[in-house]
């Protein structure tokens, strides 16, 4: 699959609320506050980044978006990994490599000497893909989110 990889703007918000939302309500129960905390993260990205220090980034083959991944400042050291998908019909196709390794670049290019990230158990996808690029699961536990009894990860990579 041929790609590239842009800069996240205003104009993608609207996808990018809807895509998450309705793909975790569908695959794994998700209730409406999923949608809630991504609109947020989302609108915040959008009043309050710094370019330098944060950045966000969209795959895509033409007009069609592939996936979405963002690099935010947790602070001074460290940079959180927020907002990573990639939508069914581009995974496999290299596309989350892709949007990883940018947003890793970035990270080390901004300064910072460590990258954390949370997710959940279930996304057992995303757990390889972040074994496989050097990150440690650092924390698990029970929770019950988003509607759905879950197991909330931390992971963290050192540069």
């Amino acid at each position: 699959m041929t790609f590239s990889i842009r800069p996240f703007g205003a104009t993608d918000a609207d996808w990018l609320i809807a895509q998450n939302g309705d793909h975790y309500a569908q695959a794994e129960g998700f209730d409406e506050t999923f949608r809630i905390l991504v609109a947020q993260i989302v609108a915040d990205f959008l009043s309050h980044h710094d370019p330098g220090d944060e950045g966000g980034w969209i795959a895509h083959q033409g007009a069609t978006r592939l996936g979405h991944i963002f690099c935010v400042r947790l602070d001074a050291q460290t940079a959180k990994l927020r907002l990573f998908y990639v939508a069914e019909t581009a995974r496999g196709s290299g596309v989350a490599q892709a949007l990883l390794d940018r947003c890793l670049d970035f990270a080390r290019d901004a300064g910072y000497q460590c990258m954390t990230l949370w997710t959940h158990e279930s996304h057992a996808a995303a757990g390889r893909i972040y074994k496989r690029n050097g990150f440690s699961r650092t924390d698990a536990k029970p929770v019950h989110s988003f509607g759905v009894d879950l197991v909330e990860e931390t992971w963290q990579i050192t540069f």
